[in-house]
C-alpha cells in the first residue's frame, strides 16, 4: 500500500468545510480525472452508504466503488475504496478558532492487477499521487472559502 497525506488551513468554520468535503458529488470539481459520481443519496452520507465514482486515467475509464465506514460529522470520515484502486481515505476537521478549520486527508491505496490497474498506476506515477491529493485539498479550501 502507498500512503499520501495533505492538510490545509481554511478560512471557514468546520460546519461549512464539512458541507463541502462530505458531499461526494463535489469530487469532479476537485479532480478532473473523476468523471462522475453515482448513487449518493439525496439525504447525504451515513455510515454504510455506498456510491460509485467513474475515473479516467490516460484515456482509460474505470470505476471505483466507495463505502462509508465511519462518519462523525464535522470531525472525521473514513471511506473504503474498491475497484481499479483499493484502499481507504480518511478526513479530519479540526476547529482552529471558531472561524477557521484545519482539513487533513490521509489516502492509503494500491492498484489492482491487470491491464487497467497497470495503466492507472502509471498515470498516478506520472502525475504524482501526493500532488493530486494536495491539489484536491486546495480545491476543497477554495470551495469552502467561497472562492469557487
Amino acid at each position: 500500500m502507498s500512503v499520501v497525506e495533505a492538510s490545509v488551513e481554511i478560512d471557514a468554520p468546520p460546519k461549512r468545510v464539512w458541507k463541502v468535503v462530505a458531499d461526494p458529488r463535489n469530487l469532479p470539481k476537485w479532480d478532473h480525472h473523476i468523471l462522475t459520481v453515482e448513487g449518493v443519496p439525496p439525504r447525504g452520507l451515513i455510515e454504510g452508504t455506498r456510491y460509485r465514482t467513474w475515473v479516467r486515467f490516460m484515456g482509460v475509464r474505470a470505476k471505483a466503488d466507495v463505502q462509508v465506514q465511519v462518519l462523525d460529522p464535522e470531525h472525521y470520515a473514513k471511506m473504503r475504496l474498491r475497484g481499479i484502486v483499493e484502499g481507504t481515505i480518511e478526513t479530519w476537521l479540526e476547529p482552529l478558532d471558531g472561524r477557521r478549520t484545519k482539513l487533513r486527508h490521509r489516502v492509503e491505496y494500491r492498484f489492482i492487477g491487470g491491464p487497467l490497474g497497470r495503466v492507472a498506476a502509471r498515470g498516478i506515477k506520472l502525475l504524482g499521487a501526493a500532488s493530486l491529493v494536495r491539489r484536491g485539498t486546495l480545491a476543497q479550501k477554495r470551495q469552502a472559502e467561497g472562492l469557487e
